[in-house]
């Protein structure tokens, strides 16, 4: 389904509901000042990760995305940024480690070109997705290689000037889906399918039961798609918006 959202100023403190799941949208152009703290959080093997990118716009976009991540993951669970460690499944699905390995609190993110999307939930595994629009890259060409044989249908029976957003749908609820069963590109992305219209949904999925998963739209707003994957069912979805400060 679509999710129409505001993105709200967020709460002084934060706490989820049962149910809920929280997500920040975060613009990763960030101040010198910010970029500065954040590196003061990371870890080592995150510095060195940061300083591979050749260009300082990549590097800060890398540190501004860890860094916001640590400090959304300290406000929920009432600890220092710097003091969380994290593990990864064996396709690179992150997870808290460390002293919060057994935490009820699980996450994921997304970024691209210079908007990152971070979702929050308990006992409930996620996957979120976010993509700057590109109306060159939303080719059938790049649809055959990707998508399922149903999809790839669907596409090309899209009037024109629908074709770019029905394209980017489809991507961004895809890519949600493979991050929340934590598989993965592993995933071949011809064994689903997902709907590039409204409502957002799960077709089918080779070997499991479509209907354990819940996907939605969420509207980042300007040249960006986003979509949420969710196992079950949620009783709400807040939407938050973390400025530079």
């Amino acid at each position: 389904m679509s999710q129409a959202v505001t993105w709200s100023e967020p709460p002084v403190s934060l706490s989820l509901a049962t149910g809920e799941v929280h997500v920040w949208r975060v613009e990763l152009n960030q101040p010198d000042h910010l970029l500065e703290k954040y590196r003061e959080t990371l870890e080592e093997h995150e510095l060195h990760r940061a300083s591979r990118f050749h260009f300082d716009k990549h590097r800060n976009c890398y540190v501004a995305g860890r860094g916001v991540l640590r400090q959304l993951l300290s406000q929920y669970l009432g600890t220092k940024p710097e003091r969380l460690r994290f593990s990864y499944g064996a396709h690179g699905k992150p997870a808290l480690g460390g002293e919060h390995e057994n935490s009820r609190l699980r996450f994921n993110m997304s970024h691209s070109h210079e908007m990152a999307l971070f979702a929050f939930a308990e006992d409930t595994e996620l996957g979120v997705d976010v993509e700057h629009i590109r109306t060159d890259f939303a080719s059938e060409e790049v649809a055959r290689r990707f998508f399922s044989r149903r999809e790839v249908e669907t596409f090309n029976a899209l009037p024109q000037h629908e074709q770019v957003v029905g394209f980017f749908k489809c991507w961004t609820r895809k890519e949600a889906f493979i991050k929340v069963i934590g598989l993965g590109l592993s995933q071949p992305l011809n064994q689903f399918d997902v709907t590039l219209e409204q409502p957002a949904a799960l077709l089918w999925v080779s070997g499991d039961d479509a209907s354990r998963w819940s996907l939605y739209d969420l509207e980042v707003g300007g040249d960006y798609a986003g979509a949420l994957a969710v196992e079950g069912q949620v009783s709400g979805i807040r939407c938050w918006h973390m400025r530079s400060r």
